[in-house]
């Protein structure tokens, strides 16, 4: 499967009488957006908001976060299942807004919803303050429920995401990537001195508002499967979960998806990369055992040498995360687990709810329980209302001078476990 990603780079966002790209900015027409947006009855009010790299403004409570994209030649729409019919993508050509980002804000949909700072020192542990971001404040209609609070303003971010990218629909990239998997025999066939890779993806599918969707399918739904890796790059896998800001995957995560790109760059090099399982995290533990018995037996059935583990969230699904360590590496697979830490303010206390001696070989992103102080902005869009409540925060966290004193946690994408950020450690 070949897919071709043509940039187009956004270095300014503005609104505008028409929307539109010109000279590497994006126009908005604000009226036009809030208007599409509006069309859904689950919202009382939308506003749109514009924050930009340096600015002093802090956006929060932060739901999703959408890069935009639009299909512009091949097979399937964006966000197959959701806002275009099903049909399999991950093929042709598809033009993509690089340098922005659509975000939902607003009343607090979960308590684990986060805290992006545009400039100041939280603005370092965010890859999306250096984002050109198109803002929805989306408040609910009295008395909505909170499923379908969640389902309307993810809905809004992914409407709003497909609206500005047809802007881009007739543009010339500045920049064209092209990725390509092929069918399994073929791919071994092709480098056979070099080891045998796959990754497997773990999806936050916990319920309770901790939900990733797979083609429009709510993921705890799934068993384990195989996607060809550009299926994930164009759009097939999207954010509905309010898990923990820190290590939440939003959407823009899964389709900038590190661990993808990292192992097409190093495909023909140095691994054979043939593809991607996707499995899910769950809660009882008949049901942790049957997706990390499926997960292991499709890498076994691969024939595979290494397998890359990502985790998303933490506590219980850490549990997941071992179980498919271990099975693997008993196939005889090695494995390596990206994941991050819940260790304590002081760095002091176990890492993860779970572990085994198999699990030899990880790379963390971060102590989410790190504590930073966040000086007060200028501007805020959305609200502090919840700023004690967030998970991250505390009684008192927001502070009468307008600072805000929280852990890392409270962050989005801060220690994100794909990679996404500029965290690790190490032993020493």
């Amino acid at each position: 499967m070949r897919l071709e990603l043509g940039h187009i780079l956004i270095e300014d966002v503005k609104f505008g009488d028409t929307t539109k790209i010109e000279n590497k900015v994006l126009y908005v027409n604000k009226q036009e957006l809030v208007d599409l947006i509006k069309e859904d009855e689950h919202l009382k009010t939308v506003e749109v908001e514009l924050a930009r790299p340096g600015e002093s403004v802090r956006i929060t409570p932060v739901k999703d976060v959408v890069e935009p994209r639009v299909k512009v030649d091949g097979p399937g729409g964006v966000f197959p299942g959701v806002l275009s019919k099903v049909q399999t993508v991950g093929s042709g050509k598809t033009h993509v807004l690089k340098g922005c980002s659509v975000m939902t804000t607003g009343k607090i949909v979960g308590f684990q919803e986060g805290i992006i700072d545009m400039s100041g020192p939280g603005a370092e542990y965010t890859p999306f303050s250096k984002l050109n971001n198109v803002v929805l404040v989306c408040e609910p209609v009295d008395g909505l429920k909170q499923y379908d609070h969640e389902r309307a303003v993810r809905f809004a971010g992914l409407k709003a995401a497909a609206y500005i990218a047809e802007a881009a629909r007739e543009l010339t990239p500045d920049k064209v990537e092209v990725y390509e998997t092929l069918p399994l025999l073929e791919g071994i066939n092709q480098y056979p001195e070099l080891p045998k890779v796959a990754y497997v993806q773990m999806l936050q599918s916990q319920g309770l508002l901790h939900d990733t969707y797979v083609y429009g399918v709510d993921a705890k739904q799934i068993v384990p499967t195989i996607l060809y890796p550009t299926e994930i790059m164009d759009g097939a896998i999207i954010s509905g979960n309010c898990v923990s800001a820190c290590d939440k995957n939003t959407t823009y995560h899964h389709l900038n998806n590190p661990v993808v790109h990292d192992l097409y760059e190093q495909h023909g090099k140095e691994i054979n990369f043939l593809g991607v399982i996707i499995t899910n995290e769950n809660v009882y533990l008949a049901d942790k055992e049957r997706s990390s018995d499926w997960t292991s037996k499709l890498a076994e059935y691969l024939g595979l040498d290494g397998v890359v583990i990502s985790q998303e969230g933490f506590g219980n699904p850490d549990t997941d995360l071992i179980m498919n360590c271990k099975k693997i590496e008993e196939k005889g697979i090695k494995t390596v687990i990206i994941t991050d830490e819940y260790a304590g303010r002081d760095g002091a206390s176990q890492s993860l709810a779970d572990a085994h001696k198999l699990a030899d070989a990880v790379v963390t992103g971060g102590n989410a329980n790190q504590v930073i102080v966040l000086p007060k902005m200028d501007k805020v869009i959305g609200t502090l209302d919840y700023t004690d409540i967030i998970a991250g925060g505390f009684d008192g966290s927001l502070d009468a001078n307008g600072s805000i004193t929280v852990e890392i946690q409270a962050i989005t994408g801060a220690t994100n476990e794909l990679g996404f950020n500029k965290m690790s450690a190490k032993m020493i």
